[in-house]
């Protein structure tokens, strides 16, 4: 600091009042320039070969890229004189690659070390006898992101302003690092989902870390190009660890519904609405505790929620239990699927559901349920068929199954008819293609 300041004030002072003392041909500001410049340039050489703290190489680099060839070099009363001297860097190349790559080294190395010991100290918060703490209503840990995303973000800075080329290089480094990170997270995750069940704040430690993944998914969709293999590889693992916490929130949930979903087929679905509002009563008191989610991750459990009552509610329809012969039992059959549809719409809808492709599967299947012209029929087929394309022969065998004043001959038709429309469609949203038919 001492000798840029020395250099900077005293060649200001031969631009200003030496230069004109002296003939042109004297070059004497050149002269005073060289010779300055040489002196720090062999001091700054010799520091640079010695041995030097991560600080000081970092300060030495700063000088070499930044401050020397744009602070002083490109100063206002300078430039002009310094630009028709041509003075090289302040250190041959072959030292400053070997001290930048010292520096990378040991940045990449601090960096990564810090990361290791914030994932360290955020599995020791998750075994404490201590709640997560709730921001805005959510539960979370935000210091965790908000250090990992910020040590990445630093480092990078503090290359940068050394050099593009520096900047880039760490950045590259970096790039790897966040992916690994995130690998490790999701490792430690699993470890205490599958060990700590009986944890006091276990479901709130679960909803803090899939709250934690917003920060992640955010810094990389703002920050990393599209095409980037890490951006890639840091999404999946994301969403990994968001898909692990819904299932094991949701696994009580599921578990309590499965018996009160049998008992349509055991009751031949003649009090359906009962056992409707049992499911919604019993799924109520569950996404009370999914309200400290975020808001994505709210919706985007609602949503499995949706998926998994309409589905589960096909499975029952499609279990071959039920056999009805005339159209008013058929027709009582439609009317009792159309106002459970309807209550199960409303439910989810008011409890911010957002899959409203869900909607109208159970209208349809009761739909073709209630019809009796073979016509009919197979447009009401082909809907459902273009709305859900991975329905398949086998679920609507099984569905025309309770129809059973069919003949085989329209039996055989109908299912033709499904095999004809489908035949060119690509698989959408999958429903029908997780429902396995016995």
């Amino acid at each position: 600091l001492h000798m840029g300041k020395t250099m900077k004030e005293d060649l200001t002072v031969v631009v200003k009042y030496i230069k004109q003392l002296y003939p042109p041909e004297f070059n004497v500001f050149s002269t005073y320039a060289e010779l300055y410049h040489n002196y720090f340039a062999s001091q700054a050489k010799k520091n640079a070969e010695s041995h030097l703290e991560d600080k000081d190489i970092y300060l030495l680099l700063s000088w070499v890229h930044n401050i020397y060839p744009k602070d002083m070099r490109k100063d206002h009363v300078l430039a002009e004189e310094l630009e028709k001297v041509k003075l090289g860097s302040l250190l041959p190349s072959s030292l400053s690659k070997e001290l930048e790559k010292k520096y990378l080294d040991s940045e990449e190395a601090t960096i990564k070390n810090s990361l290791s010991k914030c994932l360290d100290k955020e599995i020791q918060r998750w075994k404490e006898d201590k709640e997560p703490e709730k921001l805005s209503g959510h539960f979370q840990s935000e210091l965790l992101a908000i250090f990992v995303i910020q040590s990445i973000y630093s480092g990078q800075k503090r290359a940068k302003d050394i050099s593009t080329a520096v900047g880039e290089e760490l950045s590259l480094r970096l790039s790897r690092e966040l992916p690994a990170f995130l690998k490790s997270y999701k490792d430690a995750f699993e470890d205490f989902k599958e060990k700590s069940k009986k944890h006091r704040y276990y479901k709130p430690i679960l909803i803090a870390n899939i709250n934690n993944c917003w920060n992640f998914r955010d810094y990389a969709e703002k920050n990393m190009a599209e095409k980037d293999d890490n951006k890639a590889s840091i999404l999946s693992t994301l969403g990994d660890i968001e898909n692990s916490g819904f299932d094991m929130l949701l696994q009580q949930l599921f578990a309590q519904l499965k018996p009160i979903y049998k008992k349509f087929t055991e009751n031949k679905w003649d009090s359906s609405n009962e056992i409707m509002n049992e499911i919604i009563k019993t799924t109520s008191k569950h996404i009370s505790d999914f309200r400290t989610l975020k808001d994505p991750f709210y919706h985007a459990i609602i949503e499995k929620i949706h998926a998994r009552l309409v589905k589960e509610y096909i499975m029952r329809l499609l279990k071959r239990k039920v056999s009805l012969k005339t159209p008013t039992q058929q027709q009582n059959l439609s009317q009792n699927i159309s106002k459970n549809a309807a209550d199960l719409e409303a439910f989810c809808t008011s409890n911010g559901s957002q899959a409203m492709w869900l909607n109208s599967a159970l209208p349809k299947l009761a739909e073709i349920i209630r019809l009796q012209d073979l016509g009919a029929i197979k447009i009401e087929v082909a809907t459902l068929a273009t709305t859900y394309p991975d329905i398949r022969k086998r679920h609507l065998e099984a569905l025309l199954y309770i129809k059973a004043n069919l003949s085989r001959g329209e039996l055989k038709s109908i299912l033709g008819y499904l095999a004809d429309s489908t035949a060119s469609t690509l698989p959408g949203a999958p429903l029908f293609s997780n429902i396995n038919v016995s």
